[in-house]
């Protein structure tokens, strides 16, 4: 056999997968576990932010106060997202997940309990850290337990779930607040985590590949935590604060870069025999560059999902719940590519290159953001289903390809670290990606504002004409000359306002699109093995 081999083991006959693992006949019971444990971190984030304005008349907390239910779940969930396949090779996946999942679930149940400000930060931070294992371990695990054969069906099953699972987070946590109080919002997550803890708890055995770890980097941890922590904060704190002008900024991010520098120095260092980040695995070029990619992509999935709500409520007009219906369409579009990409790449020989995938959703990507950047005040509700539609395709043709070339020649620990750094690196793309473009968005809305008022001045006709049409219509409506000359000149200075906004979310999406083009040669560095290897096997029988 190929993907799935026969080994020997007690005197009986059994089957491996390629990474040496002996098949689970629970193998899809266990993915059901997976798949809950992964869409609750995914959905806990997107329901929690819908209700953060009732939060904070509950606790009494201002806007940028109550920021930090989301900025300390983010702050600790990135701190120890990097350290977790070295916490499943150490405490062994199994237990390293029913336990996150224990700690996740419990810090929800404190934080639906908490009644001030600082109680539910604390728990939330929490809840980061015990929410961090879950993608990381849960896409190693899968890429364990099933058979080269069959990847392409459960990773396309398994991105359905990531990326859905955001889109349909507002709609229900809307309403949950809208119909009970937020506290449920975290109590929900209690019942669908004790079920996922029973099925991995009582069906997923631990991995064959353990690493053993003599020694902990002390050292690593504590310049990884100081180094990550900062960069996450700049990156939440910055905008509001005015980035540089601000002296706390100004010192963090001298010590996230010199903290970062000396983490890799350190962990690359050959003194170093037990690093908490095994970097030494990005000399792989199908991971290293599935890492940029995915960087970017963060970039442009979290900032695309900061902006559209924004762009359709206060330049289309949409309602909040028209613009959560509008986005739904493309979250089944996901569903649908990432199905279809499944099923080409599923079997034991795939029947297409996943490269051409890769090529196909960035292009459909890209093609999306254009059209979006293209998008006026009197866009109508198809114009933009469309654009996000296109948009959604693009996304469920490169999630699945991506991880299938990532992890094709990754093996036994390497999968979990590779993992690992594939989502830091996602969720460092998408904090760049809503740190830069909000930054960006009010720098062009200002620059346009103030080049679009450069034409009005008394002697341009153009404003002269516009000015004297408006103040007439207004005088037929009751209003005296002076009255009437007043709106006017507010009429045309929001209208102004609201070309330069049009303008700078125009600018925002295209750069999104540029950012992804300008990454897309990296493709063809990748390598595919279109047969799979029995390399896993044959050291097995050994």
């Amino acid at each position: 056999m190929t993907a799935s081999n026969l080994a020997a083991k007690n005197g009986r006959r059994v089957v491996l997968t390629d990474t040496g693992e002996e098949l689970s006949p629970y193998r899809w019971i266990i993915l059901v576990g997976l798949i809950t444990t992964a869409i609750l971190e995914v959905l806990d984030t997107t329901i929690v932010n819908v209700s953060l304005p009732q939060m904070a008349g509950n606790v009494g907390a201002t806007t940028e106060e109550i920021s930090w239910v989301a900025t300390g779940y983010i702050l600790s969930n990135v701190i120890v997202l990097p350290l977790t396949a070295w916490l499943a090779s150490r405490f062994g996946r199994k237990r390293y997940l029913v336990s996150s999942i224990i700690l996740f679930i419990s810090a929800s149940f404190m934080c639906g309990t908490s009644r001030t400000l600082g109680e539910i930060v604390l728990w939330r931070i929490v809840q980061g850290a015990g929410g961090a294992a879950f993608i990381s371990t849960v896409q190693a695990t899968i890429r364990e337990i099933f058979p080269r054969e069959q990847q392409g069906t459960v990773q396309a099953i398994y991105v359905m779930g990531v990326i859905i699972a955001p889109t349909l987070g507002p709609t229900i946590g809307g309403w949950i607040t809208d119909n009970y109080t937020w506290p449920w919002i975290f109590f929900v997550n209690v019942p669908i985590g004790i079920v996922a803890a029973l099925i991995i708890g009582l069906f997923l055995t631990e991995a064959k590949h353990k690493m053993q770890i003599e020694k902990v980097d002390w050292l690593g941890i504590s310049l990884l935590a100081v180094g990550l922590g900062s960069l996450q904060y700049v990156l939440e704190e910055g905008n509001r604060n005015n980035w540089f002008d601000d002296p706390v900024i100004t010192r963090l991010t001298i010590l996230s870069a010199i903290a970062l520098i000396a983490m890799v120095i350190w962990e690359l260092s050959p003194r170093n025999t037990s690093p908490v980040v095994n970097f030494r695995v990005t000399r792989n070029r199908d991971l290293s560059a599935a890492l940029i990619l995915f960087l970017i992509l963060g970039f442009g999935l979290y900032g695309g999902v900061f902006l559209y709500p924004l762009f359709a409520q206060n330049v289309l007009g949409f309602t909040a719940t028209l613009t959560g219906l509008v986005l739904m369409p493309g979250g089944i579009a996901t569903g649908i590519a990432a199905m279809f990409c499944g099923r080409m790449l599923n079997g034991k020989v795939m029947r297409a290159d996943p490269r051409i995938f890769i090529w196909t959703g960035l292009t459909l990507f890209i093609y999306s953001m254009w059209s979006l950047a293209h998008l006026t005040p009197q866009s109508g509700e198809p114009a933009v289903r469309l654009a996000l539609i296109i948009r959604g395709l693009g996304l469920g043709l490169l999630f699945t390809p991506i991880n299938l070339v990532a992890f094709n020649s990754l093996k036994g620990v390497e999968i979990a670290q590779g993992a690992s750094l594939l989502n830091l690196c996602r969720q460092l793309g998408g904090s760049f990606g809503i740190a830069i473009l909000s930054t960006y968005l009010d720098n062009m809305e200002r620059f346009h504002a103030t080049m679009l008022s450069t034409h009005l001045y008394p002697e341009n006709p153009y404003f002269q004409s516009r000015l004297t049409m408006l103040q007439h219509y207004l005088m037929t409506r009751g209003h005296d000359a002076v009255q009437a000359h007043k709106m006017a000149l507010a009429l045309i200075s929001y209208t102004v306002q609201s070309q330069a906004a049009t303008m700078a979310f125009n600018n925002a999406f295209l750069l999104i699109g540029i950012s992804t083009l300008c990454v897309s040669p990296l493709v063809l560095i990748m390598r595919v093995r279109r047969k799979p290897s029995t390399n896993a096997a044959a050291e097995a029988m050994h």
